[in-house]
């Protein structure tokens, strides 16, 4: 926990779904909140489309009450769903201004979202919408209502595996070995998504088992472990926590600085992630 003269860090981290930040930061995130840092999860889309045989504001309100069980589990402040139509997101004003509004709102200090090439075309744009938000939420002229940040965040790709035009980049890698069951658990919460939808798009949905403790087998099973950590993230890994840390790390978390906002030292990386170095 943090003593009385750390300073809180404040972390917003914006999916296009109401368990994207799960998914992609839940365990990082879990990390954050234990050490007394300030976490957010904000969804772009109210995920109404997302299920096989439910839709509507209905879904919208399931997934919602799913989003804000996930992030009580994960221990973070707030998790906010965002009234936009699953979908159907597209990167107008009108969303670039609710996203200047939460980042400025939070007074945010660490940024996070999809990279802007992704198969989902709400993943997409919510990329484009964060780049596009980076450098104005120090502007005053734009959202006026609220005030500016008086410095830029620093700006994070969440991770993904698509190639072109460039791959992903793994610049920090985050051991996530103490908080995996907290985000097992808060993946847990979003029962129409790794239960049902998910498994469904996938044609797997005869091999989800039933009960709640196999459930939650199933899911830790299908996670990433030491045998997918890629060569690149090896090599980060061992950057940010030593020699030994390929072969004692089993779960990670991965993040590639975007060129937009604060452009940081390694040094500024570890005073933003002081969970680095401490496996």
């Amino acid at each position: 926990m943090l003593t009385s003269q750390q300073e809180k860090i404040r972390i917003i981290c914006i999916g296009a779904h109401p368990d994207d930040c799960d998914v992609k930061f839940g365990g990082t995130a879990a990390l954050f909140a234990e050490m007394g840092h300030m976490v957010k999860f904000v969804s772009v889309t109210n995920g109404d489309a997302g299920h096989q045989t439910e839709g509507g504001s209905a879904l919208a309100k399931r997934r919602r009450a799913e989003a804000k069980e996930a992030g009580r589990r994960l221990g973070i402040k707030e998790y906010i769903t965002l009234d936009n139509h699953d979908g159907e997101l597209v990167p107008s004003l009108v969303v670039r201004n609710q996203i200047i509004r939460e980042i400025r709102k939070w007074n945010a200090d660490i940024v996070l979202s999809p990279r802007p090439n992704d198969y989902h075309p709400d993943h997409r744009y919510t990329g484009v919408l964060v780049q596009d938000a980076s450098y104005l939420v120090i502007v005053p002229n734009i959202a006026s209502d609220i005030n500016p940040l008086t410095k830029n965040p620093l700006f994070l790709y969440l991770n993904d595996n698509f190639k072109r035009p460039n791959p992903f980049q793994p610049d920090i890698v985050v051991a996530i070995d103490k908080s995996i069951d907290k985000k097992i658990n808060a993946l847990d919460a979003h029962v129409s998504q790794m239960y049902e939808w998910i498994p469904w798009t996938m044609g797997e949905e005869n091999t989800v088992p039933k009960g709640k403790t196999n459930r939650k087998k199933w899911l830790k099973d299908r996670w990433r472990g030491n045998s997918k950590i890629s060569n690149e993230e090896g090599e980060s890994l061992e950057k940010w926590y030593g020699g030994q840390s390929r072969k004692d790390v089993k779960y990670i978390e991965v993040f590639e600085v975007c060129e937009y906002g604060n452009r940081p030292t390694d040094k500024q990386i570890l005073r933003l992630f002081p969970m680095l170095n401490k496996i």
